[in-house]
């Protein structure tokens, strides 16, 4: 463990770049993309360290904190590395590194910059080396990253000093109490399985009752219970003691693997600090199954093959045809941190799909993300969320495309206009997508969901990576990878897909991107006014791929997000459908005009419901006047009321 820089350029070999360009990336793949990370944290870090040198602070220095940090990983180099480079850790850098250079906020600066001496507790805890540092408190609790969270009883309210003693692995905090009373709390941190009993946690359980309301008055008739002094329960981290960090157990020939289920750490949020959110035992157990139940579809594409020569780039499947090779694989062992989004509880039941979830490039293998109900699901979200984290990491390590950060490029899985980075970022994660629903063609329970979605993320992605290869601002570099996309789309393209779902899908991505534009577009000034239905103001020699040279483009101010309820819809046809968007998806596109139609009678001008009309039509009358219509649809919204 050093910080000193390194003093060689960092090359990738070009093997390795042409497997991750395919949209995959085998084992030594991603390995060498961690090993890029980790050049580029120890880099941030450094720079911290001089940035911090001189804060002023009521705790040990930051220079005492990194030697304790350094000592440790002489002794456990395994443990303390991969404190290193956790996501957690790497989210912190980022944020304070912000906030030195006054781009963010947070708590008094001190508070935040001590999280290098928690990470210096927990390496010397690893390690089992002997240390004493000052250490920042946070409502009496000190976070320990990787290892959980421990609370002082009664601590004092807000940030405070405290003081961490470790030695042999066991921990002696102290800090102040609510009236200002020293009070010290001993424990042995470490991480534990989500299957574990909470009582085989470490720290206070205390007994648990059933309670019913007595009667104030003792003579009253009727049962009067004994009262009790409560104690919160061990899954509320509000309580004092240990709360040890959970994880998910992953099974590999090597051994079982930990995934931290992240719901403590202040950095988890992959930005600033954010309050524990602790999950309950039984939610904590529901990850668990479902990512058990997950990982196992992961581990079901290892022989799954798909049409001859249809792999992408040469060399796409690694040399020696390690899963993950291919876009759409991953093994889980690969990702750093599961972190649970907004639900803490098992009631309600979530719903079936992912409907939140999202990484960080400062916190390479992390995911946040909304636990589904579907398996399924949550293996899409994982594969998705990984190719943003290998992305991320190229992204590091070399200049692959030069943006002006203006959002005015279409992007098929948003509802807002795109920066070109934001735009390769989705070519990149969708292509693995397709690849993951490619890979689920041949399984019987899930072919027919699969043809459409593998149909309709290859039809995007290509889309977007021709905006990409067209707009001028890629580099060598990101040339090269955009064009690796594109070979491995190309040969996806020329693969079969039964008629009816590759119909749905072409008609989805076709409502996606009308929708799109009535939304977010201004039709030209002087176009005629009141263009009838069958889109003849459309001007006849503009190309449908106009999105992909969007200069020309007018943008309107009052835009807003709006939720694609179509992808999902058109996935499986309904049996009895009943709304428009169900009768075109049951492939009624007459039908569907029909309800579209008088839905615009009661709403002229509805961006859903125009595009809906203009698609059906589209599939009733194909055309010239079709396509028009389907390029510029913004020029079929009705003219903006004049003022007054």
């Amino acid at each position: 463990m050093t910080g000193e820089p390194r003093t060689t350029p960092f090359r990738m070999p070009e093997h390795l770049f042409a497997e991750l360009a395919s949209g995959g990336g085998s084992a030594p793949a991603v390995a060498f993309l961690e090993q890029g990370e980790r050049a580029r944290r120890l880099l941030l870090l450094r720079t911290l360290l001089k940035r911090v040198r001189d804060l002023p602070t009521p705790l040990t220095e930051a220079a005492s904190a990194w030697q304790v940090f350094k000592e440790a990983a002489e002794r456990a180099p395994e443990a303390v590395e991969r404190l290193l480079l956790a996501p957690t850790t790497g989210a912190w850098i980022a944020h304070l590194l912000r906030r030195l250079h006054g781009t963010a906020n947070g708590p008094p600066l001190w508070v935040e910059a001590a999280r290098l001496n928690a990470l210096a507790v927990a390496a010397s805890l690893h390690a089992g080396t002997e240390a004493s540092l000052r250490v920042a408190l946070d409502d009496g609790a000190l976070h320990l990253p990787g290892l959980g969270l421990a609370r002082l009883p009664d601590g004092a309210p807000g940030p405070s000093a405290g003081r961490a003693g470790t030695r042999a692995g066991i921990m002696t905090l102290g800090g102040p109490d609510r009236g200002g009373r020293p009070t010290t709390l001993t424990c042995r941190p470490a991480p534990v399985p989500v299957d574990r009993p909470g009582p085989e946690d470490p720290g206070w359980h205390p007994l648990r009752t059933l309670t019913h309301p007595a009667p104030d008055d003792p003579g009253a008739p009727g049962w009067h219970p004994l009262r009790t002094l409560t104690h919160p329960a061990p899954d509320d981290p509000g309580a004092p003691g240990w709360h040890p960090l959970r994880t998910l157990t992953h099974s590999t020939p090597a051994g079982p693997v930990a995934i931290p289920l992240e719901d403590l750490d202040p950095y988890r949020d992959l930005d600033g600090p954010i309050p524990p959110a602790r999950l309950d035992h039984d939610e904590a157990v529901a990850w668990q199954r479902l990512f058990d139940e997950a990982a196992a579809i992961l581990a079901g594409a290892d022989g799954a093959d798909g049409a001859d020569g249809a792999d992408g780039a040469d060399g796409a499947d690694g040399a020696d045809g390690v899963a993950g090779a291919r876009p759409g694989r991953l093994d889980p062992a690969l990702i750093r941190s599961v972190v649970p989004w907004a639900r803490t509880a098992l009631l309600p039941p979530p719903p079936p799909e992912v409907r939140v979830s999202a990484s960080s490039g400062d916190a390479y293998g992390a995911m946040v993300i909304a636990r589904p109900s579907s398996a399924l699901a949550l293996a899409e979200a994982l594969v998705h969320e990984f190719q943003h984290s290998k992305l991320a990491v190229l992204i590091h390590l070399f200049p692959l495309v030069s943006d002006d950060r203006t959002e005015r490029f279409y992007a098929p899985w948003r509802p807002d206009p795109r920066h070109l980075t934001g735009l390769l970022h989705g070519a990149y994660a969708f292509t693995g997508v397709a690849g993951f629903w490619r890979d689920r063609l041949a399984d019987p329970a899930h072919a027919g969901t699969a043809a459409y979605h593998f149909a309709l993320r290859r039809t995007q992605s290509r889309l977007v990576v021709r905006t990409l290869l067209t707009s001028g601002r890629l580099t060598e570099a990101g040339h090269a990878l955009v064009t690796g996309l594109a070979r491995t789309l190309d040969a996806w393209l020329r693969e079969p897909v039964p008629a009816p779902a590759r119909a749905r899908a072409r008609t989805a991505a076709a409502l996606h991107r009308t929708e799109w534009r009535l939304r977010n577009l201004l039709p030209p000034p002087g176009r005629p006014a009141g263009p009838g239905p069958e889109g003849h103001s459309v001007p006849l020699g503009h190309r449908a791929g106009g999105s992909a040279a969007p200069d020309g483009l007018r943008f309107r101010s009052d835009r807003a997000s709006w939720p694609d309820v179509r992808t999902p819809l058109f996935a499986v046809p309904p049996a009895e459908p009943r709304t428009p968007d169900e009768h075109l998806a049951a492939g009624d596109p007459a039908a569907a005009f029909d309800g579209y139609a008088k839905g615009l009678e009661r709403e002229p001008g509805d961006p859903h419901l125009l595009a809906g009309r203009i698609v059906a039509r589209a599939v009733l009358e194909p055309g010239p006047a079709a396509r028009r219509a389907l390029a510029r649809p913004e020029l079929l919204l009705p003219p903006p009321r004049a003022a007054g």
